[in-house]
C-alpha cells in the first residue's frame, strides 16, 4: 500500500512544470529551429498549457535567451573537459578542440551550433537572445587568441581569427551539405596545417 512518505517521493520526482517547458522548449528549439516553435507547441509537448507556460517565462523571447544561456553553460563545459588532459600544451588543446568537433557533427542529433542557428533566425536588434550570442561567440574569438598568444605565433591574432571562423564553419557545414560527412571531416587536419605555417 503506498505510504504518505512514497507519495511525497513521487512528487519529489516530477519534474517541476517551469522545468519541463524549459527541457521540451530546449529539444524543440534545437531540434526543429526557433521560429518552427511556437508557445502552443511547446506547452502541448510538455503536456501542460500557455497559462502554465506564462506563470514560468516572461515570454517566448526570453526562454530563447535561457535556452542559449544553457547551451552556452554545456558548450564551455565541453569545451573545458576536452581541452583538460592538455593543459601545459596550447598546440595540443586546439588541435584537441577540433578533432572533438568533427566528433560532435558525426553524433546523431547534431544540428550545429544552437547560437549560430539562432542568429540566422533573429532579426531583431532588442531581441534578449543576441546578447547572449554576441557574448558567447566573442569568448570563442578571446579563447582562440589566448592559445595563439600561448602558442607563440606569427601572428596570433590572425590565427586566433582563422581558429573562430574554421571553428564556426565547420558546425555550420553540417546543416549546409546533404551529404552524410560534408568539410567537417577534414576540420582536424586543416587546423593542423595552419599551425603548421603559423608556428614554424
Amino acid at each position: 500500500m503506498p505510504t504518505a512518505e512514497s507519495g511525497r517521493t513521487a512528487e519529489t520526482c516530477k519534474p517541476r512544470v517551469r522545468d519541463r517547458i524549459f527541457e521540451t522548449a530546449c529539444a524543440l528549439f534545437y531540434e526543429q529551429g526557433i521560429n518552427n516553435v511556437g508557445v502552443d507547441a511547446i506547452a502541448a509537448a510538455a503536456g501542460t498549457n500557455k497559462m502554465s507556460f506564462y506563470r514560468s517565462f516572461a515570454s517566448k523571447d526570453e526562454l530563447v535567451a535561457e535556452y542559449l544561456r544553457e547551451r552556452e553553460r554545456t558548450h564551455w563545459k565541453w569545451w573545458d573537459d576536452v581541452i583538460a588532459p592538455c593543459e601545459d600544451d596550447p598546440r595540443r588543446q586546439v588541435e584537441a578542440l577540433f578533432e572533438g568537433v568533427v566528433s560532435r557533427c558525426r553524433g546523431a542529433g547534431s544540428w550545429g551550433c544552437a547560437a549560430a542557428n539562432a542568429a540566422a533566425e533573429i532579426r531583431d536588434d532588442s531581441h534578449p537572445a543576441l546578447a547572449v550570442i554576441h557574448g558567447h561567440k566573442a569568448e570563442i574569438r578571446r579563447r582562440f587568441r589566448a592559445l595563439a598568444r600561448a602558442m607563440k605565433a606569427r601572428d596570433p591574432e590572425v590565427l586566433g581569427d582563422a581558429l573562430t571562423l574554421l571553428y564556426e564553419g565547420a558546425s555550420s557545414s553540417k546543416l549546409t551539405f546533404a551529404c552524410k560527412e560534408g568539410p567537417y571531416i577534414n576540420v582536424a587536419k586543416t587546423v593542423r596545417s595552419l599551425l603548421d605555417a603559423q608556428l614554424a
